[in-house]
């Protein structure tokens, strides 16, 4: 029923899989005896962050926290809002942000600098999607699965109106379905 607004698949379950387990093997070597914390942007990271994890053979512990940019569209609004920060003391800690996607990067900028002042370690930044066409600040991943061109997409935990997350797929939505 879903896969009428869609496009095209971009980026097929099984590929997304295999793109885990090679970045799960890289963090296992990167945070061996480091015990990182991985911190999941809600709500679009958790598909992929379940993912990952399974492939990380190296104690480390995870948390979440809800931020938001886009309110309901398809463009970020750049205002960033802190809606649950995370919920244990990060100071001296290695910190992984685990993201669906970078777009315009004002998220994870704000979110690096905010981790910065609150002495943890070191802050990296794993994402399953960059889209650097869409950027509008400097920033970088440590760690990406896929580049994509600047579409719209969904699925895999990546939302419009909080529908089209459960898909087991990334795929370009339809324009017209957005556009209405």
């Amino acid at each position: 029923m879903l896969e009428k607004d869609i496009k095209k698949i971009l980026i097929s379950q099984d590929e997304i899989t295999e793109a885990a387990k090679k970045l799960g093997a890289q963090l296992t070597k990167d945070y061996e005896g480091k015990n990182p914390i991985l911190v999941g942007i809600l709500k679009g990271s958790i598909p992929f962050m379940a993912e990952l994890v399974k492939y990380i053979d190296t104690h480390l512990e995870m948390d979440f926290m809800m931020v938001s940019s886009y309110h309901g569209g398809t463009v970020s609004s750049g205002v960033i809002n802190i809606k649950q920060d995370v919920t244990q003391d990060i100071k001296g800690r290695h910190v992984v942000f685990v993201e669906d996607i970078i777009d315009t990067g004002q998220t994870l900028k704000s979110l690096r600098d905010m981790f910065t002042a609150r002495e943890v370690a070191s802050v990296k930044i794993v994402t399953m999607l960059d889209k650097p066409e869409g950027r509008t600040v400097e920033i970088e991943a440590d760690y990406t699965c896929f580049t994509i061109p600047n579409e719209f997409v969904v699925g895999y935990g990546l939302d419009y109106n909080e529908n089209y997350r459960n898909l087991p797929y990334v795929g370009v939505l339809k324009e017209e379905v957005y556009s209405k």
